[in-house]
C-alpha cells in the first residue's frame, strides 16, 4: 500500500542539503540567503531565485537573509533598495528581522583585507586598470606579475591604509590579492580586492572612499552571516574557488557556493543594465510598465504573486542554462486568474446596437454569474435596454459561411440576454465605416427561462449605452519581436522591439464597474484579463490587459 503513496521529488539542491543534514553538517542548520545589489528593480529572473532561497528556507524550518550587496555606490540607489524589499514582500516571502547589507561590513571587510596583507597574501598595485587588464592575460595565456607584486607588508599596509585615508585618486592605486598568475581559471590571477571611489554610499555617506568589489565582499559577507548554503546562478561557478580560497585563507566560517541555472525565458530581456536602458532612453514608461519583465512590472500588469511562483515551481532548478518558453508564464497568470478573476463584460471597439422593438423606455436587470470556476463567487445584475453596444469585430456586413457572429440576417444570444436578428445597418456616409446595427429581439429567448426553442451559434458580450462606463484599455503584448533579443552580438536589442506592445483601446465597460478600484482584476468575457491600473481616477477608468484568454501569438507568427 505504501507504493502507491508519491515519492517526494527533491531539486539537486535539495538533495544536497538532505545528504549535509543526514551527516549532520552544520549542525543540520539550513540558512541561505538571497544578496541583490541595488542597481535597478529585480525582474522575473530574481523571482526564482527569491522563491528557491526563501523556499528551501521555509521547507527546513531554516532561515533567509536579505542582504543588499551594495559594494558600487556610483550606481546604487535608495529607490532599488525600497522597490526589492517592496518586491519580495509581495511575492510572499519575509525575511525577518535578517536584513543585512554589505556595508554593514565594510570595518570588517577592511580588517579582513588587512589580515590578507599581514599575511603576503595581498598587495596594493599603482597599475592602471588598462595595465592590470592587459597583464592578466588570456584564457590561454598565463598572466604577467605586476611590478608591484613583491612590495613588502610594512609598505603594503602603509599605502592601503593611505588609500583608506582618501590621499589618491581614483584609479591611482587598487588592492589585490596575491594568488596565482598562471592560474586556468582568470579568476584567480590577481584578482581586485578594492578600488578608490571618491563617491558618497547611500548609506555611510562619505565615510568610505574604498569600496570593496563584488567577489571580496561577496563571500565574506555569506561567511560573516554564517551562510550553510550560498545558492546562486550559473555565471558565478567560476568564481566559487576564489570565494573558498579567501575563506581558507582567512579562516572563516566555511560558507559552500551552489550554483543553478539562471532564467532566461523567450522574448525577454533579462539583463539589467539592459533593462536600465529601456528606462533611461524613455523606451518605457518607467521600471514598472507593464511590458517590462520586472517584477513591478509584472504585478502593475496584473500577474499576481501565486501565478508567478507556481511558474518558478513548474521551471524547476537545473544544473544548465536553457530558454523557457514565455508561454508557461502566460499559462500560469491564466490558469490562477481563471479561478479568482471575477467576470465582466468590456468592449473595446464599441459598434452601437439598436434593438428596434424593445420600448425606449424598458430597462431589465439581468443576473450574470461572476465567476462559472467559483460557485461561491455569486451573480451580479447587468442593464438590458433599448440601445447597446457590442464588438465591432462581431458583425461582418457579407460574413462567411462559418462567422457564428452577426451579419445582416444572421441571429445570435447576446449572454445572460436574448437573443437578436440584425435586421439593417447604418453607415458613415464620408468613411463608408458601419456606425448603428438595427436589430430586433425575440421577447421568448429572455436567458434562463427560453420558451422559443431557437438554437443559435453564437454568443456575444455586450454592455447597456444607458449605463456604460467610458474607459481606456491599454492592450500590452510582448515589447520584443524575436524569441532571443539579446542573441545578435552586431545588432541593436531595441532593433527588435514589438511595434505593437502598446494599443490603446477607447472602450465601454460594464455598469458594476463603478466601484471597481485601482489593482482590482477580471476577466473581459471573450477578451482577456485586465487589472485596474494605478492610473485610474472616478470617472476615469484605465485597464490593464494581463493576458489574452488563449495564446494567440503563435498563430499571429506563422501567418
Amino acid at each position: 500500500m505504501s507504493s502507491d503513496i508519491p515519492k517526494e521529488r527533491f531539486n539537486f539542491i535539495e538533495e544536497i542539503i538532505n545528504k549535509d543534514r543526514e551527516n549532520n553538517k552544520h549542525d543540520g542548520r539550513v540558512h541561505t540567503r538571497f544578496p541583490p545589489e541595488p542597481n535597478g528593480y529585480l525582474h522575473i529572473g530574481h523571482a526564482k531565485s527569491i522563491c528557491l532561497n526563501f523556499g528551501i528556507a521555509e521547507k527546513y524550518q531554516g532561515l533567509c537573509n536579505l542582504r543588499f550587496d551594495d559594494t558600487n555606490p556610483e550606481k546604487e540607489e535608495v529607490e532599488y533598495v525600497e522597490s526589492i524589499q517592496a518586491d519580495i514582500k509581495w511575492l510572499g516571502f519575509d525575511w525577518g528581522d535578517r536584513l543585512y547589507y554589505a556595508s554593514d561590513y565594510f570595518s570588517e571587510l577592511y580588517q579582513l583585507a588587512v589580515n590578507l596583507i599581514e599575511m603576503g597574501k595581498a598587495y596594493v598595485d599603482d597599475q592602471s586598470a588598462e595595465e592590470i587588464s592587459l597583464g592578466r592575460g588570456t584564457p590561454t595565456r598565463p598572466g604577467i606579475e605586476s611590478p608591484f607584486r613583491n612590495r613588502s607588508v610594512d609598505e603594503n599596509l602603509d599605502l592601503f591604509k593611505r588609500m583608506k585615508d582618501g590621499e589618491y585618486q581614483e584609479g591611482a592605486k587598487v588592492l589585490r590579492a596575491k594568488i596565482d598568475m598562471s592560474s586556468p581559471n582568470m579568476h584567480l590571477r590577481d584578482p581586485i580586492m578594492y578600488r578608490i571611489r571618491h563617491t558618497p554610499h547611500h548609506r555611510t555617506g562619505n565615510a568610505w572612499c574604498i569600496y570593496p568589489t563584488y567577489d571580496w565582499a561577496h563571500g565574506q559577507s555569506d561567511a560573516i552571516e554564517g551562510i550553510t548554503h550560498s545558492v546562486c546562478t550559473l555565471e558565478f561557478e567560476v568564481h566559487r574557488p576564489l570565494y573558498e580560497w579567501f575563506i581558507e585563507q582567512l579562516d572563516l566560517f566555511p560558507s559552500k557556493q551552489y550554483e543553478f541555472a539562471r532564467l532566461n525565458i523567450g522574448f525577454t530581456i533579462m539583463s539589467k543594465r539592459k533593462l536600465l536602458e529601456l528606462v533611461q532612453e524613455k523606451v518605457v514608461s518607467g521600471w514598472d510598465d507593464p511590458r517590462m519583465p520586472t517584477i513591478s512590472g509584472l504585478r502593475r500588469r496584473g500577474y499576481t504573486p501565486e501565478a508567478i511562483r507556481n511558474f518558478c515551481d513548474r521551471v524547476g532548478v537545473a544544473r544548465r542554462d536553457g530558454v523557457i518558453d514565455v508561454a508557461l508564464l502566460e499559462f500560469s497568470i491564466r490558469e490562477d486568474l481563471n479561478a479568482k478573476a471575477p467576470r465582466r463584460f468590456g468592449i473595446l471597439d464599441p459598434l452601437k446596437v439598436v434593438i428596434t422593438n424593445y420600448p425606449e423606455e424598458k430597462e431589465e436587470w439581468l443576473p450574470a454569474v461572476n465567476n462559472p470556476e467559483n460557485p461561491d463567487a455569486g451573480t451580479r445584475e447587468i442593464p438590458f435596454t433599448r440601445e447597446l453596444y457590442i464588438e465591432r469585430g462581431d458583425f461582418m456586413e457579407d460574413p462567411p459561411r462559418k462567422f457564428f457572429r452577426l451579419g445582416p440576417g444572421r441571429e445570435v444570444r447576446l449572454k445572460y440576454g436574448y437573443i437578436i436578428k440584425c435586421e439593417d445597418y447604418q453607415k458613415d456616409p464620408e468613411t463608408g465605416e458601419v456606425t448603428t446595427l438595427l436589430c430586433t429581439y425575440d421577447p421568448q429567448t429572455k436567458s434562463g427561462s427560453d420558451t422559443s426553442g431557437k438554437k443559435v451559434k453564437g454568443t456575444l458580450g455586450w454592455v447597456s449605452a444607458k449605463y456604460t462606463l467610458d474607459a481606456q484599455i491599454r492592450l500590452y503584448d510582448r515589447l520584443f519581436s524575436s524569441e532571443d533579443p539579446a542573441g545578435h552580438p552586431e545588432k541593436d536589442f531595441k532593433e527588435f522591439l514589438n511595434p505593437n506592445s502598446l494599443e490603446i483601446a477607447q472602450g465601454k465597460v460594464e455598469y458594476s464597474f463603478k466601484n471597481a478600484r485601482p489593482w482590482d482584476f477580471f476577466q473581459f468575457e471573450r477578451q482577456g484579463y485586465f487589472i485596474i491600473d494605478q492610473d485610474s481616477e472616478p470617472g476615469a477608468l484605465v485597464f490593464n490587459r494581463t493576458v489574452t484568454l488563449r495564446d494567440n501569438w503563435a498563430k499571429q507568427q506563422h501567418k
